[in-house]
C-alpha cells in the first residue's frame, strides 16, 4: 500500500500524546520528519517514535526531508506561517485546531493553499468520534427534519491549561477557540454546516490565573512572554443563513456545574451528544433512545488515515479548506463582537 510520508511540525503535548501514536496504528501514513524550535524535544520525539529525521525548523525540514505532507501540531501562531510554507513548498497541510489566531492569518492560508493545489485539512478529531458520524448519518437521512435550535456547553468549573495557551499573543484567544470549538464545530457539522450569518457573543476574564486547590491543569509548553491575557469564559448565539440558531458556551473556569454535550432540536426528532441519546416520537407516543458506540474509537488514528486517503486518492476532506475559513470567520466573529459589545455581521 502506497503511504503518504509525514513532517510533523511541533512535538508537543498535541504531537507526542496523539498525533504520533495515531501514526504508529496508521495504515496509509507515517511521520517521515519531525521539527520544533527546541531540537532536543524534537530529537526526543524522533527516538521514541521512531521517525528517521529531526529539525529545528520547519524551513531546514522542508528543504531536506523527502515528505509529502506536513501536520501542524504547533502553537496557535505558528499554524499560518508554517501552512504557508508548506503550501509553497508543494507539501499537502493537515492543521491542528483552530486553523489560525486571526481570520487574517486564515484567509492568508487559504490563498497560498489555492495558489499551490495542495490540499488541506483541518484536524477536529470530533467529526471522527462515533457519536458525531452517528449523528450525522442521521442529519444526511433526514431523520432529523429541519434542524433549527441547537446548544453546545464545553464547561470546565476549574481547568484552565498552564504556558503558552494562556497567551494571547500565541494561542489566540482562551477557551472559545481552544475547547469550545470543538462543541460549535461539532453542532454546526451536524446541521449540515449552514452558512453563519451574525454573531452575539461576550467573552470575560474574570477568575483568570486562580490559586484553586485540588484541581489538575493541563501543562501547556511555556512561551517567551507567558502572560494570562485571554480570556476565562466565553458565551453566545451564532445565527445562520436558514433561521437557525446555535447557543454556545466555554469556560476554563466558571463557577457554575462542569458540563460538556450538544444538543439538537430538529422537526423530527433532537439529539444530545452526552450520552448519545435521540428525542422522537414513536406510534404517536414520545421516545427517548439512548445509542451505545465503541467508547474505544480511536479518532485521531481516523483523521489521519482520512486525511491520507484523500491526499494519495485525490478526495476531498472530511473538514474542508473552505469549512476551515469559515469556522474561523465565526470564531472571530465572537470576538469582534465582545470587543464591540453588539451583535456583528459575518461577511465574506
Amino acid at each position: 500500500m502506497q503511504k503518504l510520508k509525514v513532517g510533523v511540525v511541533g512535538a508537543g503535548n498535541i504531537a507526542c500524546s496523539a498525533h504520533l501514536p495515531a501514526y504508529q496504528e496508521c495504515d496509509n501514513a507515517y511521520p517521515a520528519a519531525i521539527a520544533d524550535i527546541d531540537y532536543e524535544r524534537a530529537k526526543s520525539a524522533a527516538e521514541k517514535f521512531n521517525i528517521p529525521h529531526a529539525y529545528s525548523s520547519v524551513e531546514e525540514m522542508l528543504a531536506d526531508a523527502d515528505i509529502d505532507a506536513v501536520d501542524i501540531c504547533a502553537w496557535n501562531n505558528a499554524h499560518a506561517p508554517v501552512c504557508i510554507a508548506a503550501a509553497e513548498a508543494g507539501k499537502h497541510v493537515l492543521c491542528e485546531k483552530p486553523m489560525a489566531m486571526s481570520l487574517a492569518d486564515a484567509l492568508a492560508m487559504e490563498r497560498a493553499v489555492k495558489a499551490s493545489g495542495v490540499t488541506f485539512m483541518l484536524a477536529v478529531p470530533g467529526r471522527f468520534g462515533y457519536e458525531n458520524m452517528y449523528l450525522r448519518d442521521m442529519y444526511e437521512r433526514g431523520e432529523f427534519g429541519d434542524i433549527y435550535y441547537a446548544k453546545t456547553s464545553t464547561v470546565r468549573r476549574r481547568g484552565t491549561p498552564t504556558g503558552w495557551f494562556t497567551d494571547k499573543k500565541t494561542s489566540g484567544g482562551g477557551p472559545v477557540i481552544d475547547i469550545g470549538v470543538h462543541g460549535i464545530d461539532a453542532a454546526w457539522y451536524i446541521m449540515g454546516c449552514p452558512k453563519p450569518v451574525s454573531v452575539s457573543a461576550g467573552v470575560f476574564f474574570k477568575i483568570g490565573d486562580y490559586q484553586t486547590k485540588g484541581v489538575g491543569r493541563w501543562q501547556g509548553t511555556p512561551c517567551p512572554d507567558n502572560k494570562f491575557d485571554c480570556e476565562d469564559s466565553g458565551a453566545g448565539i451564532i445565527r445562520f443563513e436558514n433561521g437557525a440558531v446555535l447557543f454556545f458556551e466555554a469556560s476554563w473556569a466558571l463557577n457554575a456545574p462542569e458540563h460538556t454535550d450538544v444538543l439538537l432540536c430538529g422537526s423530527k426528532a433532537g439529539a444530545s451528544m452526552s450520552p448519545l441519546t435521540i428525542y422522537g416520537e414513536r406510534n404517536d407516543y414520545l421516545s427517548t433512545d439512548q445509542i451505545t458506540v465503541s467508547p474505544k474509537n480511536d479518532k485521531f488514528k481516523l483523521e489521519i488515515t482520512h486525511f491520507a486517503d484523500c491526499v494519495l486518492n485525490s478526495k476531498t476532506p472530511k473538514y474542508s479548506l473552505s469549512q476551515a475559513v469559515m469556522m474561523q470567520r465565526m470564531l472571530q466573529g465572537v470576538y469582534d463582537s465582545s470587543n464591540l459589545g453588539k451583535e456583528i455581521t459575518i461577511n465574506e
